[in-house]
């Protein structure tokens, strides 16, 4: 599985890719996390508004700061 962090690196870019990782480490799972900062490759995926997360190249979230708590739904597989 693979989770990315879409986001030029901004503050909430980071916030966001601090909490995926908990929410990683909670599961117990081993993930790959990515970070994508290129915006050709952002916009590519469909992604207009940073931070964005996306698991598997599928995004989940655009424009927001998701805690680790609602990050956790995406990574098992839920919407």
């Amino acid at each position: 599985m693979k989770v990315q962090i879409l986001g030029t690196g901004c503050p909430k870019c980071r916030t966001l890719e601090a909490n995926a990782k908990i929410a990683i480490s909670e599961l117990g799972l081993e993930v790959e996390v990515e970070k994508v900062t290129d915006i050709e490759a952002i916009m590519a995926m469909g992604v207009m508004m940073t931070p964005a997360l996306a698991v598997d190249g599928t995004v989940k979230s655009v424009g927001r700061v998701l805690t680790k708590d609602q990050i956790i739904p995406f990574i098992r597989g839920g919407k």
